[in-house]
């Protein structure tokens, strides 16, 4: 069934909490295809926490974060995984001078 055109649907921007109509908002997919939409649902982002988005591709990133168990342990741990796997597949960062 389609929605009404009297209603308006608001969405929750996941980046600041903002209650944003549909409208105003941008759907963000953590997989990085948003295309593919068999059997998602999308997490939203307004407008300016979109535009403050890096647009550049993510490959990996997500199986990363979640085998370094992002979200689900203490920032410290996180990091110091994040780190030491980043390192052993793909070398140490070295500064540019």
């Amino acid at each position: 069934m389609w929605p009404s055109r009297t209603r308006t649907e608001t969405v929750t921007c996941l980046a600041c909490g903002d209650q944003v109509t549909r409208s105003m908002a941008r759907e963000y997919d953590k997989h990085g295809d948003r295309w593919d939409r068999e059997d998602k649902e999308f997490e939203h982002l307004c407008k300016s926490c979109h535009d403050d988005l890096c647009h550049y591709p993510r490959d990996e990133l997500e199986a990363l974060l979640v085998e370094s168990e992002a979200g689900e342990t203490d920032r410290a741990t996180f990091l110091a995984d994040y780190l030491e796997t980043v390192e052993e597949r793909y070398g140490t960062l070295e500064e540019e001078s």
